[in-house]
């Protein structure tokens, strides 16, 4: 953004690499804004959380899963001829069965159903997938795959933008940034948006340049670290060939349908 900081009162920015607009997270509900509901949000085009009845998360609430299943953009993609990657990395076999199985987040229960959460242990340590955190610590440190590398967000990065280059549409979740807003600690906020910052670059470096980027939120949270969750706007980023496009979208509804027009589908 060439230094030029997004703010509520000045939302929509232009900088040398991209561009910035604000995505209304409330979508005409009370309450703060959940992850479940503005995901299934994100994900369909659909005002998930008046079809609930209220914000919901931070899963995908049961009576939404077969919207988020049968209509996400990755399906929607699928359904049109396009090529689709979920890059994110989940160990194998998960979710499972039982009882846990039914709370999974929006863009793993999205690429599961479109047959997509296919990226595991392998695959990352190949760099053909990226870690929800961006760096691996979490897999080598709790769940036992210290054979994994130890990388750096840059690489990443990286990593994320040579998935990109051989598909149409590629989908990573990032959650760090949400747990460090509920931590309401400032030094979280600050090391998780500086892990972002240069994974970003990493991406921006390596990235085709007929690729475009982009970057949101389901609800506001890091913004303010005095309160968790915030009835603030998404913080929504676009860089590449139409972004300028990206600034005419306002709320969570708006991201598949632009997302579809870029694929060129109807």
């Amino acid at each position: 953004m060439g230094g030029s900081v997004p703010t509520l009162g000045n939302a929509r920015t232009s900088g040398p690499l991209g561009r910035t607009m604000p995505l209304d997270a409330t979508l005409g509900v009370d309450g703060l804004p959940q992850s479940g509901t503005g995901q299934t949000a994100l994900l369909t085009g659909e005002n998930a959380a008046d079809l609930q009845g209220r914000h919901f998360g931070p899963w995908v609430p049961v009576a939404l899963r077969p919207l988020v299943e049968g209509r996400s953009v990755l399906q929607r993609a699928l359904d049109a001829g396009r090529s689709a990657a979920f890059a994110n990395a989940y160990p194998g076999g998960w979710p499972g069965s039982g009882r846990r199985s039914r709370f999974i987040a929006g863009p793993p229960l999205a690429a599961k159903a479109a047959g997509l959460l296919d990226r595991h242990e392998q695959a990352l340590g190949e760099g053909r997938a990226v870690s929800s955190e961006i760096v691996n610590d979490g897999w080598r440190a709790h769940l036992g795959h210290d054979w994994l590398p130890d990388i750096s967000p840059q690489q990443a990065g990286a990593n994320l933008a040579a998935i990109s280059g051989d598909t149409d549409l590629t989908l990573f979740a990032h959650y760090t940034t949400d747990d460090a807003g509920h931590s309401q600690s400032m030094d979280d906020a600050v090391v998780a948006l500086e892990r972002v910052d240069v994974f970003l670059e990493g991406l921006l470096e390596e990235m085709a340049s007929d690729t475009l980027l982009l970057v949101t939120s389901d609800h506001g949270n890091i913004e303010d670290v005095r309160s968790g969750h915030t009835r603030n706007p998404a913080l929504g980023i676009a860089s590449g060939p139409g972004a300028e496009h990206a600034q005419e979208m306002s709320d969570l509804r708006h991201v598949t349908p632009f997302i579809l027009r870029a694929l060129g589908i109807d």
